[in-house]
């Protein structure tokens, strides 16, 4: 082995080596990042991990939970109207939904972590279009509708039926 060789050998391993650091140290400061201010555990906080979120966190796609409920229609939230609830984060559309978020968050949390009622009623998380759900009993339910179809006119068949299996298998699930 020449120098050149040697040294370049010793160079990768430092790199290597201190990538493995990094990422350790990056790994060991997110997971001891203490918990926000408002995170309550009214329900198992590992059913977090099931619910329907990107990377960011936010719920629904960034659509206000409250207007499906006051308004029946899907209304888009602004980021800088938020509120946080159990480490997830909700936008709306006015200052007065997210009062009424914040004074009954409960309400207003998407049923199944925010997946397809009619594909939980099969055990399967599937994404949904956040404008196509339906309110039953105090509850918001949210279903797929794209390419495959519209999950909500499956629902609509035997709601009574799938809304038990979606409950059991969120359950065994998420917990909740």
């Amino acid at each position: 082995m020449n120098d050149h060789t040697s040294i370049l050998c010793t160079v990768a391993k430092r790199i290597s080596f201190l990538m493995v650091v990094g990422a350790a140290a990056l790994f060991s400061s997110l997971c001891l990042q203490a918990a926000p201010s408002d995170f309550t555990v009214e329900s198992p906080a590992a059913a977090i991990q099931h619910y329907n979120l990107g990377v960011d966190r936010i719920a629904l796609g960034g659509y206000d939970p409250v207007s499906y409920f006051a308004e029946n229609q899907a209304l888009k939230g602004r980021k800088e109207i938020s509120a946080r609830h159990r480490g997830v984060t909700y936008y709306f559309a006015s200052e007065e939904n997210k009062k009424l978020f914040t004074e009954s968050r409960e309400k207003y949390v998407p049923t199944y972590g925010g997946w397809c009622a009619t594909a939980m009623a099969k055990g399967e998380k599937v994404e949904i279009d956040p404008t196509n759900f339906k309110i039953t009993n105090g509850r918001l339910f949210l279903f797929y509708k794209g390419l495959w179809g519209n999950a909500l006119k499956d629902w609509n068949k035997d709601e009574a039926s799938l809304t038990a299996k979606a409950d059991t298998n969120w359950k065994k699930i998420a917990g909740e």
